[in-house]
């Protein structure tokens, strides 16, 4: 019988579903909506081969697909509706972009014979997603869906991974057509030139101070632990870009901590002074290099510190900083070619080492902050007794400076965080990873003001019977823009106090098991009841809104900002008597 006998005629709506098994797609995240409405029909007719897990807010679909992606290094796949659907996930597509995670978006479209006629939730979105994706397609003919699902899939896992966004016209769906289905392509990763990793050596036996910078996506167990072997046997002090703290045991004497947002600044002045960098995996973007401060653009040839810069992705090499040696290569390939490499004999900087790993275990140290609640104890009490392989989520906000600073994430664990700084990504991050391992603790961590853009999504754990661990750090603000506020217009709060709800409480409404915290000593205690409850759990903790960041109080940021007006000769900037008290709807204390 011939190939074209067997092919029996098929809906474009059940193509798609078709398409995704033949990709190995595992898990698909949604918010439904009647563009696609064949296309859930064809996903359920592969039921038992893709879990569709049924979200309730676009963002957080898309946030979980993308966690999903970071933890497996497969595409994450989502489907939203059109319009407001698609614009609701535009912040998960970003995400994804800025940190380089492969994801694959669907967006029910129009019917294309009403194009350009400003149909009900008409979007092109070719226009309004191509400066935050890698590719994006309309598939407006149903014979060309596995062609063109194939390559969406090749386009987000290859060099520097990232989103594609596929429309599917309604119509489309509708069609039957008789084609075959398109599987992966067996495509060999790009390895190391062959006198790269020599080179790279012969770099690093001329240095004396040298500092490697790991960062990227897409590690696997085995390059993670290749790359990990590499750098321990050249006793090299080790930094990660911003928010990977996964990627290398934090634990570790060659742990220097973390270059990002909040970095301490000892280590950026030591990295400074080093005489070699060896960034591998990472973008060499404004979180990582400080704000492009911390190296010379020019390079060597300006009298910067030398740069090997180690990317997926040829054009991310050299974007920003001229490297003395660009290594196009996949990641976990140079991490196996490096770890065959001869170690440096007796490296000279082993003492650089200690010193930077010195700065790192200084800086970990919890200060005496006032009040019955010290954060930073309580966290590392907490990281005490999580298991070795927990699953960390963060959003953005002044509250995620704490885990990085005082929390030692280790060499089975995962961080996952927005390197974009998108608010309302920890929780649905937490709920997605959860679906990926369940049998993995996962614990998020969000400010109030993150998790009431995305903590509905709670409800999605209740409903597909998994059990991430909240953690709302609450100060009944928002903390960083009340940080710079303070920095520049001290005492006058505008728009930053918030009014928030008994988030214990909250989860208990659904059925889960909520806590409260306002001591130290509380914290532990309640951790293990959560983990014991089995159940979707919430630990509000109550942080003192006067410790605006883990370096500073609100008194600390108004004294300096009085101090520069006053050596810049300008006249003392005028301050509010007193900031706005917290409001709290409901009961205060439980």
């Amino acid at each position: 019988m011939s190939e074209a006998k067997r092919i029996q005629p098929r809906s474009g709506g059940r193509l798609i579903a078709d398409a995704l098994v033949a990709q190995g797609v595992t898990h698909a995240f949604c918010v439904p909506g009647e563009s696609y409405l064949d296309v859930l029909d064809g996903l359920y007719a592969v039921r038992n081969r893709i879990q569709l897990v049924t979200c309730r807010f676009e963002a957080g679909a898309v946030h979980m697909a993308e966690a999903f992606g970071k933890l497996t290094g497969r595409p994450g796949v989502a489907f939203v509706t059109r319009g407001p659907g698609a614009c609701h996930a535009s912040i998960g597509v970003h995400v994804a972009m800025q940190d380089s995670t492969p994801l694959v978006l669907f967006v029910g479209q129009i019917p294309f014979e009403e194009t350009d006629r400003d149909s009900f939730q008409e979007v092109d979105y070719r226009r309004m997603f191509a400066p935050l994706a890698k590719w994006v397609t309309q598939i407006d003919d149903a014979a060309r869906v596995p062609e063109l699902i194939a390559h969406a899939f090749d386009v987000a896992t290859s060099g520097r991974p990232g989103p594609v966004v596929i429309a599917i016209s309604e119509e489309m769906q509708k069609k039957l057509v008789e084609v075959p289905d398109i599987g992966p392509a067996a495509v060999l990763p790009p390895h190391p030139a062959p006198d790269a990793v020599p080179r790279l050596m012969e770099m690093l036996g001329r240095a004396r101070r040298p500092l490697a910078i790991l960062g990227g996506s897409r590690w696997s167990e085995a390059g993670r632990a290749a790359i990990r072997e590499f750098l321990l046997a050249n006793d090299l002090p080790v930094t990660v870009a911003f928010r990977r703290m996964g990627l290398f045991d934090g634990t570790s004497p060659n742990y220097a901590g973390d270059l990002g947002v909040g970095a301490d600044a000892a280590l950026v002045a030591k990295a400074k002074e080093a005489d070699l960098i060896l960034a591998i995996g990472t973008r060499l973007g404004e979180p990582v290099s400080q704000g492009y401060t911390l190296f010379q653009m020019a390079g060597e040839s300006a009298g910067g510190t030398p740069i090997v810069h180690v990317h997926p992705e040829q054009s991310e090499i050299g974007r920003v900083y001229r490297p003395a040696l660009g290594i196009v290569s996949d990641l976990d390939a140079f991490a196996e070619a490096a770890r065959a490499a001869k170690p440096v004999a007796s490296p000279p900087w082993s003492g650089w080492r200690a010193e930077l790993r010195a700065l790192r275990e200084k800086q970990a140290v919890a200060p005496d902050y006032a009040g019955p609640l010290n954060f930073a104890v309580a966290l590392q009490e907490m990281e005490k007794v999580l298991p070795p392989d927990t699953i960390y989520t963060t959003d953005a906000g002044n509250f995620a400076t704490w885990p990085n600073r005082f929390m030692h994430v280790g060499e089975k664990q995962d961080f996952l965080g927005p390197t974009n700084g998108a608010m309302g990504y920890s929780v649905p991050a937490a709920i997605g990873a959860k679906i990926t391992f369940p049998e993995r603790t996962v614990v998020a961590f969000v400010g109030d003001g993150g998790f009431l853009m995305t903590g509905q999504e709670i409800a999605t754990a209740f409903h597909h019977s998994v059990n991430p661990i909240v953690v709302v750090v609450n100060n009944s603000m928002y903390g960083t823009i009340r940080m710079y506020q303070e920095r520049t217009y001290p005492g006058r709060i505008s728009g930053t106090a918030l009014t928030n709800p008994d988030f214990a409480r909250f989860i208990e409404s659904f059925g889960g098991h909520g806590e409260t915290v306002e001591r130290t000593e509380e914290m532990v205690p309640a951790l293990k009841r959560a983990m014991a409850s089995g159940r979707p759990a919430l630990i509000e903790v109550r942080l003192s809104p006067e410790q605006i960041t883990n370096r500073a109080t609100v008194a600390d940021l108004r004294a300096q900002a009085q101090k520069a007006a006053e050596a810049a000769g300008r006249a003392p900037i005028a301050q509010a008597h007193r900031a706005p008290s917290p409001r709290r709807q409901g009961p205060r204390l439980r």
